[in-house]
């Protein structure tokens, strides 16, 4: 028997029980749906990640000071003050695969104009801040490098200080806020950046010169942060030995002790998080997956039932000359009809909740046509995988017995 005589027989035998071949196909729509709906919305946050990592400066390095122990007791990096106005005047001497470095001292309190207030950040930074955060100056200017020789009480502020501290949409520029006690003219507007995929806002901060806050503000020598970038992404390795040999050089560190600094790039960063989401990608995956486990066990279960009604139909036709091969070949065309047109189905069904995702709950997705295919695939592999069987019991009934089966 020929392959369009029998897709024929078993397109008839699907027909004469649509509801029950729905049903069967069910889970699998389920499946495949929700495994191209996990993984967009799994490949969409990576995406996302890598973009907000790449608009904060794919060649940025971080300098932190490290961690100790004193007493029995790991400090935390923040009481530790092992990186000084030294270490940023050498890096920005010696190093030369650095094209910008900046110190970061910050503190966080109450922002303050006339009646209106509201808690915020306020990061102590160097000119080139700008450069390797990749912040834009909208409207003013940037403070000079005679505001950081003289800790000038001047201040540049992003767009959520602006709404909080200037609801009638007042110009900031020349107007004198406070941080705490402490006065400040705004003489900058940062350009908006909203939020990040982690809902952090990116416009909720104010800077100033290092000098400023660490001598008005914290009454520190030393600093919490250094801030650099390479010459480009491909020398950041570079740039953290140069980086490294430098501050050894200047903590009077001998061979064989360890860093009292801790340096991060954005490329471990970016390593790491995207190490994070495909995990989490995969796990998704692999829950949406158990419905189509679930579903190739509802196409096994009414394949068996579908050969036992048909009993005595499989008999009349061996006794007519069909062979085992045939019947086979039947229930699997059977069997695989209903899993593919179910992936299908699937498949139309996930690409709408993907997009339902991305306009209901504002979510980045990212479908990618292997993530179809695979779903595709798998559901195929699920029909042939579990209508072999009860095709096989089909293929291997006695004509006679199958005759007389009542």
């Amino acid at each position: 028997m020929n392959f369009g005589n029998l897709l024929l027989i078993a397109l008839k035998a699907l027909n004469n029980n649509k509801f029950r071949g729905f049903l069967t196909m069910l889970g699998i729509i389920i499946g495949v749906g929700s495994v191209i709906t996990m993984l967009a919305i799994g490949q969409g946050s990576k995406k996302s990640i890598q973009a907000e990592i790449s608009e904060m400066g794919s060649n940025m390095i971080m300098i932190m000071p490290g961690q100790d122990m004193r007493g029995g007791v790991r400090q935390s990096a923040d009481d530790m003050q092992t990186l000084k106005l030294k270490d940023y005047e050498s890096i920005q001497e010696k190093a030369t695969m650095i094209s910008a470095v900046s110190p970061v001292v910050s503190s966080s309190g109450q922002a303050i104009y006339g009646a209106n207030n509201a808690p915020t950040s306020v990061y102590g930074v160097a000119e080139d801040y700008l450069d390797i955060r990749m912040y834009n100056v909208e409207d003013g200017e940037m403070f000079s490098e005679q505001d950081i020789k003289t800790a000038a009480k001047v201040c540049l502020i992003g767009h959520t200080v602006i709404d909080n501290l200037f609801p009638d949409g007042e110009n900031p520029i020349g107007k004198t806020i406070r941080f705490g006690s402490i006065p400040f003219r705004v003489i900058g507007v940062i350009e908006s950046k909203g939020y990040n995929s982690m809902g952090m806002d990116q416009d909720d901060f104010i800077l100033a010169p290092y000098t400023t806050v660490m001598k008005r503000i914290l009454a520190v020598t030393y600093l919490q942060q250094l801030q650099c970038s390479a010459i480009a992404e491909g020398y950041t390795s570079q740039a953290i030995d140069e980086i490294t040999a430098i501050l050894r050089e200047n903590h009077k560190l001998k061979d064989g002790d360890d860093d009292d600094f801790n340096i991060r790039s954005q490329e471990e960063l970016s390593s790491m998080m995207t190490s994070t989401s495909d995990m989490m990608s995969t796990l998704l995956a692999a829950v949406a997956g158990i419905s189509l486990l679930v579903g190739g066990i509802g196409i096994m279960n009414i394949m068996y039932v579908s050969v036992t009604e048909r009993t005595k139909e499989i008999g009349l036709r061996m006794s007519i000359g069909a062979k085992g091969r045939d019947i086979l070949s039947q229930f699997l065309i059977e069997s695989i009809l209903l899993s593919v047109t179910g992936g299908l189905i699937g498949v139309i069904v996930g690409i709408g909740a993907s997009y339902l995702v991305k306009v209901l709950l504002s979510y980045p997705i990212s479908i990618q046509p292997w993530t179809i295919l695979l779903s595709f695939l798998v559901c195929t592999i699920t029909g042939i995988f579990f209508g072999y069987y009860p095709a096989k019991k089909a293929a291997n009934l006695d004509p006679i017995e199958a005759i007389r089966y009542e």
